[in-house]
């Protein structure tokens, strides 16, 4: 018996946000001092270290939750399964609904509750969580269902990544330009086909790195300090990023038995383009190798960050020969990789 992805599905909002549309707001220094540079160079800078040149919104009738089933229902009809069939909804988000123009966030009932009701699956038996774990929960998803079947618990799994960040960032904090919308959902399931899931590594760092994501005021401020934003430090996650998600990518290599010059490609969370790129050529460094050319593609660029939503995207896009200059064939090796609030780390190595 081996474990492996039988269906994926992607959400892409339609609405198109560029790096011009965010020069009229008035960005903030986190003491509520005006920014010193104007928003062209701030622009041009923010596309020089993330390489993002837009991203993309939800409309104001979608939340989460809707377009986690949009993908899961696309999912299901690759897979080719009766939905009756599946054992756990697994459901992967940081903030949970949060209404168009909204300052709380709705998670009762939980996401994966509302996709198992908008999906009309009556089995009692198919369990349906929410999970809670940064950026990489959609992984995490995966290596959970894995566990669920090898165990015996499941013999089908539904792992969803969505998010709606557009919703919960601060407009005066630059940051909030990394920010976008999506969601990405996969069948996991038993099958006797070669492939799968060959080996994962998974580990929490809290003790320094707890907060380097958390919720925190506008920048502005005469807002309200009860409503919370998403805020981050980011040059203290890129260094423990690179520090690392390296060294976890290559033991779930070693784990895998499959060498580094079998690796076609690295679907790592895209957060940073600099701090990806970073990442990749410190793993291939530790074999005394340098990356080859197309091994990590891309969707930030187009898609901007939109955290567990990132990697069952960039699945779903590069397996239906979406992105331009990639294929994937089987038997391929890839790995997925992640990072994010936690600080949590995981990844993947996986036969197609």
């Amino acid at each position: 018996m081996n474990i492996k992805i039988t269906g994926s599905g992607s959400y892409i909002p339609t609405e198109i946000v560029s790096n011009i549309d965010f020069a009229k707001h008035v960005f903030l220094n986190d003491d509520g001092t005006p920014f010193p540079h104007p928003n062209d160079v701030v622009a041009q800078k923010f596309l020089e270290i993330t390489g993002i040149q837009e991203r993309r919104y939800v409309t104001s009738d979608l939340n989460t939750s809707d377009i986690a089933t949009i993908a899961a229902k696309k999912a299901i009809e690759e897979a080719q399964i009766d939905p009756e069939t599946l054992d756990y909804i697994i459901f992967a988000h940081n903030f949970g609904n949060v209404k168009n123009g909204a300052i709380q966030a709705d998670t009762l009932p939980s996401l994966a509750t509302r996709v198992k009701f908008d999906l009309r699956i009556k089995n009692p038996k198919c369990v349906a969580y929410d999970m809670l774990f940064g950026c990489p929960g959609w992984v995490e998803g995966v290596i959970q269902a894995k566990a669920f079947i090898q165990s015996g618990m499941a013999k089908k799994c539904l792992v969803i990544g969505a998010e709606t960040l557009s919703r919960v960032v601060d407009l005066h904090d630059r940051d909030s330009m990394i920010y976008s919308d999506g969601a990405g959902a996969t069948i996991v399931e038993a099958t006797d086909e070669e492939g799968g899931v060959l080996a994962h590594e998974t580990a929490s760092f809290t003790y320094d790195e707890a907060y380097y994501l958390f919720f925190g005021n506008s920048f502005n401020k005469t807002h309200d300090p009860d409503v919370r934003y998403i805020k981050m430090h980011g040059r203290k996650i890129y260094e423990f990023a690179l520090s690392n998600v390296p060294k976890a990518m290559a033991t779930c290599l070693d784990a895998s038995g499959i060498g580094i010059d079998e690796v076609k490609k690295v679907l790592i969370h895209q957060a940073n383009e600099k701090m990806d790129e970073a990442i990749i050529h410190r793993f291939y460094k530790l074999y005394k190798k340098t990356p080859p050319e197309g091994v990590m593609p891309m969707s930030i660029h187009k898609l901007g960050n939109s955290s567990v939503a990132t990697v069952p995207t960039l699945y779903d896009l590069l397996s239906k020969g979406e992105l331009e200059g990639h294929e994937l064939k089987k038997g391929d090796v890839i790995i997925f990789a992640s990072v994010g609030a936690g600080m949590n780390i995981n990844a993947i190595v996986y036969r197609m």
